[in-house]
This record gives C-alpha cells, structure tokens and sequence, in this order.
C-alpha cells in the first residue's frame, strides 16, 4: 500500500489504536500530524514513527472545539503543504449507568467524540473542497455504538452518531472526491483489556510476548491495537476509491461488514393503528422477531481451548 506523498491527519494518536492507525499509515509513506491531549504522549508517538522511518509532528490538542480542528489541519498545511486524510480517533470514557450519570460526564465524552468528529470532519473537508482533489475521512467508532453497552449511554450514543455522519457525509462529500468510511475497532485498548475472559491473555501478550490464542482472535475478533490498522490504511488508499458511507469491522484475524439499520419485520393494517390493534397482533407480527441489545459476553472454551 503506497501512500507515498499522502499527508494524515490522527486524533488521539498519542497510543493505543490511535498510534497503531498513525504509525502504519507512516510506513505506507504517508507524512503524518500526531495529534493528542497528552503532549508527552503524543511527542513520544512522532520519535517513533520517526524511528520506523516515517514523518510525522506532534500538535497537542484535547479536540472537540472549531478553533482545535482548524489548528490541526492548519498545522498540516503548515508543515507538509496540505491534507489529504483524517483519522478521528481521539476519545475519553466517562462510564455511569444512566441514573447515576452526571451532566458533566455525559458532555465530556460527547463533545470530544461527537462533536470533535464534526468540528474536525468540518475543518478537514472544508480544506480539501479548496484544494479540489478529493480526500479521505475515516472515521472511529465502536460495537458499542451498533449494539449498545451497559453504562455507557454517552459513549455508545457519540458512537452511533458517528456511525449516522458516516452515511450523511458519505453524500455530501461524493461529488468532491472524498470518501467517508468508519472502523469498528475490537482491540486491547484500556476499555476491553480488562474484561475477564481477556485479561489474563492479554497480560501474556503485552509482559511476555505471547500470542493471543486463536479463539480469541477468531470467535471473538479480538487482537492487538496493531491488527485494525491495515484496514485504516486502506480506507485511506486509492485501493478504496469506490468504498464510502459503509462501517467495517476489524479485529484478530476477523473482517466485517457492519449493516446499516433498517426495517426487518413489517406489517400492515387498513386504516391504521390504534394501540388496541397493535396490541392485539403484536406477538404475530413486528414483534415476533425483535432485536437483541449488548455486546455478547465473550466466553474462553472449556478446557482451555487455543
């Protein structure tokens, strides 16, 4: 994959997922902006793009503002002469079931996932519609925001969000040349390495290098920050051209089409419906086939199984 001459854009690039995303587009060629609120972090995340060969600026930033998303696209323009792919990474959680929830926590988490999404998406897309050749957008989101996820209102919500900018964006960007794709991440990041089935394994693969067993990396679609890379990489190639408005899943060694939400069971009735009537037909109707809510649980095998 050649990006050589391609200039990125990461959020939240400082670790994790996010220095995955920005470190692989760098050995594709790709010049890149390490954005994050961390300032160690993200200076720490430069040296090492820089050790692998790459390109790359630190510019330390917590998004979610206009004046944030115009800096760091200015601060690409500045240093490599334009933008050509962003990469809205950049995320906090603030977890609390919804009666215990604050005001507080529920903005925080919006205004840096959603609204930092729109304001740099705003900013990214405003200068390659000037520029006039075309871009790439690749947006974060997460199974939580397709599914749902105990405690997590603000997070899930941001996320499904995100998922609705895609299809919305994926539109209005068509005639300029932009595509508009998401990721849906499943990885070892400091939300999911705890869970218990996970944790023991992932604590072999970070402190003794142990590989992740096939289960998980299967079944599961669970690996490393590293494994949802490439498909960053490629939504930002000329390889996905054709490829827009869609969320695709990674993680282990598992690819995935997420679906779009749509009508599965429908009924009709003349004349409408009153209460009374849907009441009467639910269980034969729409409401023989509802959905289920929540990320599955994710179980290790009996015995323990590789």
């Amino acid at each position: 994959m050649d990006l050589t001459g391609k200039v990125a854009l990461v959020t939240g690039a400082g670790r994790g997922l996010g220095l995955a995303y920005a470190r692989d587009l760098a050995r594709s060629g790709a010049a890149v902006v390490v954005n994050d609120a961390d300032e160690a972090a993200a200076k720490e995340a430069t040296e090492t793009i820089a050790n692998d060969g790459g390109r790359a600026v630190a510019e330390v930033a917590a998004v979610g503002s206009s004046e944030v998303a115009q800096r760091l696209v200015d601060r690409a323009v500045a240093e490599f002469g334009k933008l050509d792919i962003l990469v809205t990474n950049a995320g906090i959680l603030r977890d609390r079931v919804l009666w215990k929830m604050t005001d507080e926590e529920f903005d925080a988490v919006i205004d840096v996932h959603l609204r930092g999404t729109f304001t740099c998406a705003r900013a990214a897309v405003s200068h390659m519609r000037e520029r006039g050749e075309g871009g790439r957008l690749v947006l974060v989101t997460s199974p939580a925001g397709q599914r749902g996820n105990f405690g997590q209102t603000n997070y899930a919500a941001a996320k499904a969000g995100i998922a609705a900018m895609v299809r919305t964006w994926s539109m209005e960007c068509a005639k300029a040349g932009i595509t508009v794709n998401a990721v849906v991440p499943v990885a070892a990041t400091p939300m999911t390495e705890t869970i218990p089935a996970f944790a023991p394994y992932v604590e072999a693969t970070r402190e003794r290098g142990e590989p992740l067993p096939d289960w998980m990396r299967k079944a599961e679609g669970f690996g490393m920050p590293e494994d949802a890379a490439g498909l960053v990489t490629f939504l930002a190639s000329e390889a996905a051209a054709d490829v827009t408005g869609q969320c695709v899943g990674i993680g282990g060694d598992k690819l995935s089409m997420w679906s779009h939400p749509q009508e599965t069971t429908v009924s009709y009735r003349e004349d409408g419906w009153s209460a009374d009537d849907i009441a009467a037909t639910w269980a034969s109707t729409v409401g023989r086939a509802t959905e289920s809510v929540g990320i599955p649980a994710p179980e290790a095998p009996e015995g323990g199984a590789k």
